[in-house]
């Protein structure tokens, strides 16, 4: 192990490129990490969902395409085109300030930015289902097709 230490300037030296490309690496993954630590939404497994609509009446907003709603989509959930999400101007969204809200997509890789939106916008509870619809259906839960 001394071995190591002793070699490790020297190869650092000869090999910039790795070590800087290591460096950015390291660097993306812990600020990944503190940034999921500071956000104030929480994601979901499609079990977590199952237990929140058991205990409570969330509120589920589908984010994602219509046709995407239409195949298939969590029952009771509400689709909202993206492009259309306004927490300030909907409806829905501003008498459930109180309630929690579950915010869904396709995949579950487009709804941070919604998400954030309903933190600033003074809702509480904010959730994410983690892996989306997909996720839904890979653990073999109910789904509802058709626009509603």
């Amino acid at each position: 192990m001394n071995d190591v230490l002793h070699k490790l300037p020297e190869f650092a030296s000869n090999h910039l490129a790795l070590v800087a490309l290591f460096v950015a690496i390291l660097v993306a993954l812990i600020g990944g990490e503190v940034m999921t630590l500071f956000r104030k939404w929480k994601t979901l497994t499609p079990a977590g969902l199952t237990q929140l609509i058991n205990r409570d009446t969330p509120l589920i907003i589908d984010l994602s395409a219509s046709a995407d709603f239409e195949k298939a989509h969590v029952p009771g959930a509400k689709n909202v085109a993206m492009s259309q999400f306004d927490p300030e101007t909907q409806k829905d969204l501003s008498k459930a300030k109180d309630l929690p809200v579950v915010l869904i997509d396709k995949d579950g890789r487009g709804v941070g930015k919604a998400a954030n939106r309903l933190i600033k916008a003074g809702f509480q509870k904010v959730f994410v289902l983690d892996g989306g619809t997909y996720a839904w259906q890979t653990a073999q839960l109910p789904v509802a097709k058709g626009k509603k």
